[in-house]
């Protein structure tokens, strides 16, 4: 043993890398990053469900005295195919207007070909199901929730209507219309077909981003007067 006695003792943990240790400051900020982001959200959550308090049904509601006009929100399409959530709000509308309830129909989606030509698309499908073109408006720049709301207040003169979306998203589309000054009723739409994952993935867009936005937009379209 006395012959390594002359070799130098070597401290195996100079040759390990040293951790950051996150700082209390930095843990503060996130903290309240957090806390901050969570009560934007729930507020936003708040005066959207506010907003469209009393002015939701199902479609099989519809009120005697409800708007001739319906606003149908685009939504996915695929190959000229309507996919599982703007399928459901088309067949809401062919039913209202079979019934009797509807005379014009806004049809309001991305028209652009990156896009699947949604509008081209939903017209195609309404008039296979028996509403005549006449009664269809296609509005292609309706690019967003908002964009259709401001674009039928603005574009189409509309200043009473119903329009048709899933329930996640009825809320917002309610209160953005209200705020462009359309007196609006809320049809929700089912969506039997949809898959979970993204239902879900909806839900949290919605709550996380969509309605945030919606508050600010909200009150953009509010101060235009």
């Amino acid at each position: 043993m006395r012959e390594f006695s002359g070799l130098a003792r070597v401290d195996y943990r100079e040759s390990v890398p040293a951790v950051p240790i996150v700082s209390r400051r930095t843990r503060k900020l996130v903290c309240v990053a957090v806390i901050l982001v969570e009560a934007v959200v729930a507020v936003a959550s708040l005066l959207v469900t506010v907003g469209a308090r009393g002015r939701v049904v199902g479609a099989g509601d519809l009120p005697d005295d409800a708007p001739r006009t319906m606003i149908v929100l685009g939504a996915k399409v695929r190959d000229g195919r309507v996919g599982d959530y703007v399928g459901a709000r088309l067949d809401v509308v062919v039913d209202a207007y079979r019934d009797g309830r509807v005379d014009r129909i806004v049809n309001s989606g991305n028209d652009a070909d990156s896009a699947g030509n949604e509008v081209r698309v939903m017209r195609a499908y309404l008039e296979a199901h028996g509403i005549p073109a006449t009664a269809i408006v296609d509005d292609p720049l309706g690019l967003n929730t908002n964009a259709t709301c401001r674009r039928a207040a603005t574009m189409y003169d509309v200043s009473a209507a119903m329009i048709v979306t899933q329930n996640f998203h009825i809320a917002r589309a309610v209160t953005l219309c209200r705020a462009w000054g359309i007196d609006v009723l809320g049809v929700v739409a089912p969506c039997d077909e949809c898959s979970v994952p993204s239902l879900i993935r909806n839900q949290l867009r919605e709550a996380l981003a969509s309605r945030p936005r919606a508050v600010l937009d909200s009150l953009r379209a509010i101060a235009r007067g």
